[in-house]
């Protein structure tokens, strides 16, 4: 017996499927499925959230210096002119220097967000906002199940689905 479910699909089909779905429920924390989606997708999602709690304050802070545009109360981007050597002058967009903060990852949750991203794909809310998954795995997920030793999924059964009588379930976060 093999180590997953087959789902009745082919291999490529399936495994879109669960990107979708795991993207999905972290996106919502909730979604409703079949038994067995739920139950593939419940072991996935828990391994990217041991992966996230694991690798939660693994990363070193670090100042860069930023030049960005100078803007005008309006918004636009403010011009001075300057002089080219053979005399005729041109216009350069007034530039600023910041120093910001950035938040650089350790080799080891680097290679974690690119395990994450395999599964989780950058979706849209339903406000239409972009959402990157793997952000919200380490930013809000995580935090919630530092003291937690696994179990970061509940599946609950709802019944016969009406069309086909599969059974249904819902997938959520505890």
């Amino acid at each position: 017996m093999s180590g997953y479910r087959k789902l009745g699909r082919a291999s490529n089909q399936r495994e879109a499927i669960l990107k979708n779905m795991t993207t999905a429920f972290v996106i919502n924390g909730k979604l409703e499925t079949t038994v067995a989606r739920a139950k593939e997708i419940s072991a996935i999602t828990e391994k990217l959230v041991t992966l996230a709690v694991k690798e939660k304050d693994n990363y070193d802070t670090k100042e860069i210096t930023v030049s960005s545009a100078k803007l005008d109360a309006k918004g636009k981007k403010v011009l001075i002119t300057k002089t080219s050597k053979n005399g005729k002058p041109y216009e350069v967009v007034d530039r600023e220097v910041k120093t910001k903060t950035v938040q650089v990852d350790k080799p080891s949750r680097l290679a974690a967000r690119k395990q994450m991203s395999y599964w989780l794909m950058k979706s849209h809310d339903s406000e239409g906002n972009t959402v990157n998954p793997v952000n919200k795995m380490f930013d809000e997920i995580a935090p919630k199940y530092v003291d937690r030793k696994g179990g970061y999924t509940r599946v609950t059964k709802i019944g016969a689905r009406r069309g086909d009588g599969s059974e249904m379930a819902i997938l959520e976060f505890v």
